[in-house]
């Protein structure tokens, strides 16, 4: 997260996104953040703290996608979402879960790797999905796992925040 000039996140109770916070205009002329029932707060000049909101200090993104993101469809962006919500994933499973025909999900891990927006992870231990088998473990040897990428990641929360 990337505040705007003259916010910096108090290293006393380290706020989160998730947090409610309060600035304190300090000395040296920056506003730090705190979480707004941290205790270092009782002892400041009721004068120097704000009420603020996250909405007030991120900066803004100015992530823009290549030219490659036009080529994408919504069965690409599907995906993508479908591994971002649960992580390594192989075809045949992705396709059972989104309801889409197994081939046309083969062609988008492909296009989707080859754009770098998903990339091969070796076989390894995953638990199966919620409500199949309880605290079971398993390793198919034979299936290729995939994951999102940071480029991935960039490019599904720009097309959801802004669509085509």
């Amino acid at each position: 997260m990337k505040l705007k000039d003259k916010y910096i996140l108090a290293r006393c109770c380290r706020p989160n996104i998730s947090d409610r916070i309060t600035g304190y205009y300090s000395h040296d002329n920056l506003i730090k953040v705190h979480k707004t029932g941290c205790s270092n707060l009782n002892k400041a000049d009721a004068e120097r703290l704000m009420a603020l909101a996250w909405t007030d200090i991120l900066a803004a993104d100015d992530f823009a996608p290549d030219d490659d993101f036009k080529n994408l469809d919504k069965i690409d962006f599907a995906v993508l979402r479908h591994h971002q919500v649960l992580g390594v994933d192989y075809s045949l499973k992705v396709a059972a879960a989104l309801r889409i025909d197994k081939q046309a999900v083969f062609e988008s891990h492909n296009k989707l790797r080859e754009m770098k927006l998903l990339k091969r992870v070796r076989p390894l231990m995953i638990q199966y999905r919620k409500n199949i088998v309880k605290n079971k473990w398993t390793k198919h040897r034979n299936h290729t796992y995939y994951e999102l990428t940071k480029k991935g990641r960039d490019y599904l929360r720009y097309y959801l925040e802004y669509g085509r």
